[in-house]
């Protein structure tokens, strides 16, 4: 599989290549609207591999973020453990990290949901 690192530095490598050749029409003077080419496919490549997926990940977040309800268990980006306990309307969060033990957090401190905990197969660990 073709990592992203490898297709851009193919492209880099395009570019200087195409951009060092000489004008199409014989003798220098004017430029030409194929020179603009290499600058346009960077973009669009960039945009595909880079901004796009970023942007669609911020979306993701947000919704998961406007969605979160008391009960659920989740992840702090600074690695706490713990279930949500109370939400308040200024995105204060309140989160039980053990039995009688809760902190408060801001909303944008949330990392991720905590996946479901797997189910014991009842063998022998």
């Amino acid at each position: 599989m073709i990592n992203n690192k490898h297709i851009i530095a193919t492209l880099v490598v395009a570019f200087f290549s195409i951009a060092g050749c000489a004008p199409l029409g014989g003798e220098g003077g004017g430029s030409s609207p194929l020179a603009f080419l290499p600058f346009i496919l960077i973009f669009v490549v960039f945009y595909f591999l880079i901004l796009r997926p970023q942007q669609k990940q911020g979306k993701d977040r947000k919704k998961m973020l406007s969605e979160i309800k008391r009960g659920d268990d989740i992840i702090t980006s600074g690695g706490i453990y713990g279930k949500i306990i109370n939400v308040s309307e200024d995105d204060i969060i309140t989160l039980e990290v053990a039995k009688g033990l809760s902190i408060r957090i801001n909303r944008s401190g949330i990392a991720g949901l905590q996946p479901s905990a797997p189910e014991s197969k009842g063998g022998k660990n």
